[in-house]
């Protein structure tokens, strides 16, 4: 094209990426965090993660876009082959009709087979469970993620107390320091 010559809009290039492209250089774009299990972190020790879809209703959908939902006493299960969420308390939604969902019920997870295989044979393991960190939303698709982890002993955690504590004062004594160090 030269200079000053006029070009429709619609045959233009267009800016911006394309739809196919991730953001924030993670494969799959932007998460949006509905739930996360704080505790799971603090009793279990997480091995592996894993991103798994849910099967959901239209309604425990516009429920979780509320953000009222509760992971604490979820656990996943793997039942003749299929992975499923447990104890995962999404409310009903609140302008649902007769096709509310159950607050409590069991939601299949979507994960590949190898995954599948892989989790059920650690699961099996002594000491291995399989728990749910978090709920979001990807690309306006509920995902969720969920670990293979090994329960911490009551020590354990206290030692992981600890470290956090002794980082946390270290941290702070740095940035002290340096605030002292620009000052003078």
């Amino acid at each position: 094209m030269s200079k000053g010559m006029y070009v429709p809009k619609e045959s233009q290039p267009k800016q911006g990426g394309g739809a196919g492209k991730a953001r924030d250089g993670e494969k799959g774009g932007k998460r949006k965090i509905v739930a996360q299990n704080k505790k799971a972190r603090h009793d279990y020790a997480i091995i592996d993660t894993y991103e798994a879809g849910i099967v959901l209703t239209g309604t425990e959908v516009k429920s979780l876009r509320e953000g009222r939902t509760s992971l604490t006493d979820g656990f996943v299960h793997i039942d003749r082959g299929e992975a499923w969420l447990h104890n995962a308390h999404i409310p009903e939604y609140h302008q649902g009709s007769w096709t509310n969902h159950s607050a409590r019920r069991k939601r299949k997870l979507l994960l590949h087979r190898e995954e599948i295989d892989k989790l059920e044979s650690k699961a099996q393991e002594t000491g291995h469970t399989i728990v749910p960190l978090a709920l979001y939303f990807r690309d306006g698709r509920a995902k969720a993620e969920i670990a293979l982890a090994r329960g911490k002993k009551e020590y354990d955690k206290r030692q992981t107390l600890r470290e956090k504590q002794d980082r946390r004062e270290s941290d702070r004594a740095i940035a002290a320091a340096k605030r002292r160090q620009r000052d003078a």
